[in-house]
């Protein structure tokens, strides 16, 4: 079976209780990448690292608290310090809505990137892929407060990057920034909010601009059609509402869908039929209700497009033009990078073997973009 990007996944263990005061906890373990294509070689091992972040009483936006928010983090490589003891190759990777930083180390992304004389080699960078407030093994609605758990958007959890990277790990300044669908929009979020902060910033699948249009509609009907399922029960569900996030799957496969890729691999009513019930079918296996309305609705309030002139980064912006998410005949790319000083965008064209919204996670497609990116950025002598 073909890899096919998915934009919701859920964790796939429960994340452990927060502890009450900040301090970063690190184990150390090999893994595998997951979702390797049929017939692939087996996927490489990684060293990495896993340590949770604490944040104690934790403000958000919307004016809630939390005592204690939880940063779970993986990373690879190690710090190094330049002639003042200033870490200076730090990159951190922001996965999408519904991801974890663990999806970096799919061969489609990690074995373009993260190996010797690689653009991230990991013997050279230190790279540090966080799970998200709301993701994977930070704190999110599911650890038990539900509906009640507070309201939080992209502001809340760049800011919460932020302190585990400055407060935490205490990186004064990042190498570089790149992020994939969400992790794209928080790459603008950053260089809005913290202009100074990085040397680089590559955002991959998304646009500069207030989720409105087909983009919020598609997640408006994903939220209601979550919330319409009875058996939903206002967030206190003792089950998951299976038709509610089979409602909610259907629309998430559409939006990440890549119809001439999908053609080529599925080509006949059968084939194609099977799949999408099948990838559907496994992965509302893996969601938590409250936790995608969370993901989904965390989006509200992005909108960069105003300030877009404080974004000075050297920035590598890219979309593909198979995108139904950011559909390619938008004019928002070429405006914004007349107003963003140091940026660039590009294109990705489409082909047979292009994956929609998810081809920001097949490096091959962008790979040289990233290496121009470091050579533009590398600190003079």
């Amino acid at each position: 079976m073909a890899l096919i990007p998915t934009l919701l996944l859920a964790a796939l263990a429960a994340a452990q209780p927060a502890p009450q005061s900040a301090k970063t906890d690190v184990k150390t373990a090999p893994t595998a990448a997951a979702s390797v294509p049929a017939k692939a070689a087996p996927a490489k091992v990684w060293p990495i690292r896993e340590a949770d972040y604490t944040i104690p009483n934790f403000r958000f936006k919307s004016g809630e608290t939390l005592p204690a928010v939880r940063l779970h983090y993986t990373m690879l490589g190690t710090p190094h310090r330049d002639a003042r003891g200033q870490i200076d190759n730090a990159v951190m990777v922001l996965h999408g809505t519904g991801g974890t930083g663990k999806q970096f180390l799919n061969p489609v992304f990690a074995d373009q990137l993260y190996g010797p004389g690689q653009p991230l080699d990991i013997t050279r960078y230190w790279i540090i892929l966080p799970d998200n407030i709301g993701h994977g093994l930070s704190s999110k609605p599911s650890d038990g407060l539900h509906m009640q758990f507070p309201r939080y958007d992209y502001d809340d959890m760049v800011e919460a990057q932020y302190r585990l990277l400055h407060d935490g790990l205490g990186i004064a300044r990042m190498r570089l920034i790149m992020g994939t669908s969400m992790g794209c929009m928080h790459g603008f979020v950053w260089g809005e909010t913290h202009p100074d902060y990085l040397r680089a910033l590559m955002p991959l699948a998304c646009e500069p601009v207030e989720l409105a249009g087909l983009n919020r509609m598609w997640r408006q009907l994903l939220i209601d059609g979550i919330k319409a399922d009875p058996a939903w029960a206002g967030g206190e569900y003792r089950t998951q509402p299976q038709l509610g996030l089979r409602t909610a799957e259907s629309l998430l496969f559409i939006a990440g869908s890549a119809p001439i890729n999908f053609q080529k691999l599925y080509p006949t009513r059968d084939d194609a039929g099977a799949f999408a019930s099948e990838r559907v079918t496994k992965a509302i296996a893996q969601l938590d209700a409250n936790d995608l309305i969370y993901q989904v609705d965390s989006s509200r309030t992005y909108n960069p497009w105003p300030k877009l002139e404080a974004i000075t980064v050297p920035t590598m912006w890219i979309n593909s033009a198979d995108d139904f998410i950011n559909p390619r005949n938008l004019p928002y790319p070429e405006q914004a990078v007349k107003r963003m000083p140091n940026a660039r965008f590009r294109l990705i064209a489409e082909t047979p073997d292009t994956h929609g919204h998810g081809t920001h996670t097949w490096a091959v497609n962008w790979t040289a973009d990233l290496v121009d990116l470091l050579a533009r950025t590398e600190a003079r002598p």
